[in-house]
């Protein structure tokens, strides 16, 4: 009996050696994993060291992969130890179905599994590819696709009197949105749709591949309809100010021509849509795809076989949390009702007139930080 205690004891000890051998045996290999979260409750996907207070979704992240036992605890300290990148860069609020980070990590037996058991039920990685050693997720993106959902409601012409869960969209301003929608694809100057950025400064030159409103259906007795924009890349707040202007157009606040305008080196008041409906569905990378994934040595960065994983995802964490939040707090009717405030008609003279006065101070009214929202 004294031998078996004993033989179990150094069986144990032998097992801890071993796992810590195979830490030390485990290479670093560069891979991207695939990520779906829903981001209520999170100021956006970036981590800020040092700002506990304000929680993001690489906080949980970096915590489950620290546990899991990928990466060493000073890795999570300073993430450009495994040479972490994420592809976008959602902003508080925002939900992800198809977002991407590139990292070394040990791969450890069931990896998924176990960096998942670490992490709460609305944050999920769905999958896992190798890639090569220099790849940099957000440098070899070259295209994002986001959805934005909404309540029809918001294109309710604001002379009807309309009541929010009996309101259905109608062909014709369904078509008439997706005339303007159309509006952005091609490069354009979108100065105007985000902080901080000069008409001259050449990064406000962005270009819009597609834009379009899909079919309407109904949830919880409320008809939503989900606006779905593919781009090279996105500025801070763009698309939900993309969005603003259109739904600005459809009601009636603004005419048709102060779209041409906002493209111009005018400053043109462009409101800004709720967070709340925002998801970054899916990140493209055609080009890394076209020259490695099919070299014999790596995976096309596609996912196809995880589609219906996001799908399940989307249905559980993304979509409700969207409906069920709209309904408790009314975001979209709230900003509605600010709509009136803003001023659509002011032209540059006008502008230039009335801040001379106040030393032009209207210029930054507004400004909220600079970043990117995808790049």
């Amino acid at each position: 009996e004294e031998n078996g205690h004993q033989n179990k004891r150094l069986k144990s000890d032998v097992d801890e050696e071993d796992a810590e051998d195979q830490n030390k045996k485990s290479p670093k290999r560069k891979i991207v994993l695939l990520m779906a979260y829903s981001g209520k409750g999170y100021h956006g996907m970036q981590r800020n060291v040092g700002s506990s207070q304000f929680k993001t979704i690489e906080d949980d992240l970096v915590s489950a992969l620290v546990q899991s036992g990928c990466i060493p605890e000073n890795h999570g300290e300073d993430m450009k130890k495994m040479s972490f990148q994420r592809c976008a860069r959602t902003d508080k609020g925002v939900s992800a179905a198809g977002q991407i980070v590139s990292l070394k990590v040990r791969l450890i037996d069931d990896i998924l599994e176990k960096i998942n058991n670490h992490l709460p039920s609305h944050i999920r990685i769905l999958g896992l590819k190798r890639v090569t050693g220099g790849f940099n997720s957000k440098n070899k993106c070259d295209a994002r696709t986001y959805s934005y959902m909404l309540p029809t409601f918001a294109f309710a012409h604001k002379d009807h009197d309309v009541q929010e869960e009996l309101y259905r969209l109608d062909r014709e301003t369904l078509e008439r949105v997706n005339k303007l929608l159309a509006c952005y694809k091609g490069t354009h100057n979108f100065h105007n749709f985000t902080s901080q950025k000069g008409p001259r400064d050449p990064s406000a030159k962005r270009y819009i591949m597609e834009m379009y409103c899909g079919e309407p259906f109904v949830r919880e007795n409320m008809e939503f309809a989900v606006i779905q924009v593919k781009g090279q890349s996105f500025m801070m707040h763009q698309i939900r100010k993309m969005i603003g202007l259109v739904i600005a157009i459809v009601k009636g606040y603004a005419a048709e021509s102060i779209m041409e305008r906002s493209w111009g080196e005018e400053k043109v008041d462009v409101p800004k849509a709720p967070g709340l409906g925002l998801v970054l569905e899916k990140v493209h990378f055609e080009k890394y795809n076209r020259r490695f994934g099919n070299d014999g040595l790596h995976e096309p960065l596609e996912w196809t076989e995880e589609e219906e994983k996001i799908a399940v995802f989307k249905e559980q964490y993304i979509y409700p949390t969207i409906i069920n939040t709209e309904r408790e707090e009314k975001s979209m009717a709230n900003w509605l009702n600010t709509l009136p405030i803003h001023d659509f008609n002011s032209s540059a003279v006008e502008m230039q007139t009335n801040n001379k006065n106040s030393k032009k101070s209207s210029d930054l009214e507004g400004s909220d930080g600079c970043g990117d929202d995808s790049d």
